[in-house]
């Protein structure tokens, strides 16, 4: 079902003039763009076509994604790879457009080859696409096409939907469409609330529903507790809240902030282990499973966790080589427990210790929350996002070309799905929005407030550019040229918005200005 409104129409063809306007003053041309995707159509046999095939690939790209320089090399060319295979997953339905998780059909996957399990991903990442029909469309199919199935598959993993489609409304600032869609995704939460919730409150989930399955922590038919799932459904709560307020449904705007308030404390009360100090899960019968988990980071992808000291120290744990600190990237266990890596012989994945790009998203995210939004950070940084977010970069290698799998080891960079045709251009992680919104740090709001708070850390970079990115119907351009003989434009950090100056600094630092 493809559900059209006429606000929404006006908006396309206002922003369309806009962007039309703005077209002579880009800062970057798609030469860059041309020649990446003319070497990564070069290295790949493409034996699966969808929408956007190889040969339409870079007038696609061109025409829907922002542009983006630096000269971090690996971070360039990943970022670019990452739009890349992106549009590979676009598949034209007689529903509407849908996003695929695998390239190739699997057995498990609902109507059209699609998987819940990174729909939350997937919507943060299509955000920033020029046309947003094709992120409407597939929220839409799961909203609903897929409940008319006779087995639905929304709910075969948890997600953070209704998160997600919040913001997507806060790049585009489509009220109607948030109209449209609430009422269905309130049912949605309470049909959560009928299946996975226990009397307490909390959440429970299988980790293999949680889509990490052969955890230290969990089992496929354990009813745990789980940071996961929790996080997941405060994250949806609390952006009910928002999205009731913007429709004016005040008594669902209270429901649903009690409902978020009550889980965050639940949440820190019940989750939060004091031995460990360290978000856990909990098993059915009342202990903690005992394992310092990368899931422990999620709450702050929600900016869940109150402002203390006390849960900011638990990322001592990221760049501790015992922890999840190693070689290509951050574990999903921590490396110095017994059962670390003992799970994967026999089953098809692993999450007690491999790299997963997955998780790594949302740890990267919950961290650019917590140095952005927290005053407790403990020793979190810019450089340690930073060196981070260049580790994961680097891991999108296989045989010397870039590549995205399902997962590694954390020690030598292999996928451990080997040449498994299922497991090429996985798209079960985000990487360019983590580039747009963390990274150079263009931190979608609600108001007509432009905040810009980037994780680059001084001397890093001596420029960079991010240009032709779509955002609240203008087009904006956001420069660091620090000595000014890279972009010609004069030294120092730019924004333009519709190629008109809005801000100009010195320094390359948190930025907020009003859109006009």
């Amino acid at each position: 079902m493809k559900l059209k409104s006429i606000s929404f129409t006006i908006l396309i063809i206002l922003s369309a003039s806009l962007f039309c306007g703005a077209q002579q003053k880009h800062i970057l041309t798609t030469d860059k763009l041309k020649n990446y995707v003319s070497y990564f159509n070069s290295i790949d046999t493409e034996t699966v076509k969808n929408y956007v095939t190889n040969d339409h690939a870079f007038t696609w790209l061109a025409d829907n994604v922002p542009l983006f320089e630096c000269p971090d090399s690996a971070i360039e060319k990943i970022y670019y790879y990452r739009w890349w295979t992106f549009r590979k997953h676009l598949v034209k339905t007689p529903d509407g457009f849908v996003f695929t998780e695998f390239i190739t059909n699997v057995n498990w996957a609902g109507e059209y080859n699609t998987v819940s399990s990174a729909l939350g991903h997937q919507i943060y990442e299509g955000r920033w696409l020029r046309d947003q029909e094709y992120i409407r469309d597939y929220i839409n199919f799961w909203l609903y096409d897929d409940p008319k199935q006779a087995k639905p598959h929304l709910h075969a993993f948890s997600s953070w939907l209704d998160d997600a489609v919040y913001n997507f409304y806060l790049t585009n600032l489509d009220k109607a469409f948030i109209k449209q869609s609430l009422p269905a995704l309130d049912n949605d939460y309470r049909q959560w609330e009928s299946e996975h919730q226990l009397p307490s409150k909390l959440f429970w989930q299988y980790d293999v529903r949680d889509a990490m399955e052969e955890s230290i922590s969990g089992g496929r038919h354990v009813k745990n507790i789980r940071p996961t799932i929790n996080s997941y459904m405060f994250g949806n709560a609390n952006a009910l809240a928002k999205m009731a307020a913007i429709t004016g449904n005040d008594t669902l705007k209270t429901i649903y902030q009690q409902k978020a308030k009550q889980l965050k404390q639940l949440v820190q009360d019940s989750l939060w282990d004091d031995s460990a100090k360290f978000f856990e899960v909990r098993k059915p019968d009342g202990h903690f499973a005992d394992a310092r988990e990368e899931l422990g980071f999620i709450p702050w992808y929600f900016n869940l966790p109150d402002d203390k000291a006390k849960y900011a120290e638990q990322w001592d744990q990221l760049t501790d080589v015992k922890g999840f600190n190693a070689p290509w990237g951050i574990t999903t266990a921590e490396r110095r427990h017994p059962l670390f890596r003992t799970h994967g012989s026999g089953h098809g994945s692993e999450w007690d210790g491999a790299i997963w790009p997955f998780a790594t998203t949302q740890t990267l995210k919950a961290l650019a929350n917590l140095i952005d939004n927290y005053t407790n950070h403990d020793d979190m940084s810019a450089k340690v996002f930073y060196d981070q977010f260049h580790k994961y970069a680097m891991s999108h290698i296989k045989r010397g070309v870039p590549y995205l799998g399902e997962y590694q080891d954390e020690k030598t960079g292999y996928w451990l799905k080997g040449d498994n045709p299922r497991s090429s251009y996985y798209n079960h992680s985000g990487f360019c929005d983590l580039v747009i919104s963390d990274l150079v740090g263009l931190r979608p709001r609600a108001d007509n407030v432009l905040e810009i708070s980037p994780l680059i850390p001084k001397g890093q970079w001596a420029w960079f550019c991010l240009d032709n990115v779509a955002y609240h119907g203008h087009i904006l351009s956001i420069l660091w040229d620090e000595k000014g003989s890279k972009y010609h434009h004069g030294a120092g950090f730019f924004v333009y918005a519709d190629g008109k100056v809005i801000y100009h600094g010195t320094e390359l630092k948190k930025v907020t200005v009003k859109l006009n």
